[in-house]
């Protein structure tokens, strides 16, 4: 079984009442007392115990999805731009002679540790902030899970790196 937290856990819980019409099917909720899935930790965060049968099935609906909406946009051979997502990994208005350089600074320091991500950092500026976004992720999922591969590389800056909605490049 996997953790996850809270925050989290409300997505999942929002595409299991969709996908099981807002109650688990009889052979999974027969096995699983919800109390039993929810634990307490010492640090005041509430985490869940989602079984891996019920995280596939969440996934495998959220990629049916994506199929779908990467199939209706027509990519032609070259350089595309398509609806997707990117992490925000920095995001300042304060300091304006600074900022350039820190927003620059902080996609170098990401492709120093993660070399996945050359040529997949955008820094801009839009007055009065500078922002910095990571990658070019088709769906939230991906996304996600680049989102949680950074924050444990940058915990210093854990709390400001979100994923964010984007237009993405893809080359085909």
């Amino acid at each position: 079984m996997r953790k996850l937290k809270l925050k989290n856990v409300i997505r999942y819980v929002a595409a299991a009442a969709l996908v099981w019409g807002c109650a688990l099917p009889p052979a999974i909720a027969a096995d699983y007392e919800p109390a039993d899935l929810i634990e307490k930790e010492s640090n005041g965060n509430i985490e869940i115990d989602i079984p891996d049968n019920i995280i596939r099935e969440l996934l495998k609906e959220e990629s049916v999805k994506t199929v779908k909406t990467v199939q209706k946009q027509n990519l032609r051979p070259g350089i595309n731009k398509v609806d997707g997502f990117r992490i925000q990994v920095f995001s300042d208005g304060s300091h304006q002679g600074s900022l350039e350089s820190r927003a620059r600074a902080r996609g170098n320091a990401v492709v120093a540790k993660f070399p996945k991500y050359r040529g997949q950092v955008y820094s801009y500026s839009s007055s009065p902030n500078w922002y910095t976004r990571v990658g070019n992720f088709r769906t939230s999922a991906e996304a996600s899970a680049a989102l949680v591969e950074l924050r444990r590389a940058f915990p210093q800056f854990a709390g400001e790196m979100r994923v964010v909605k984007s237009q993405i490049v893809v080359i085909k």
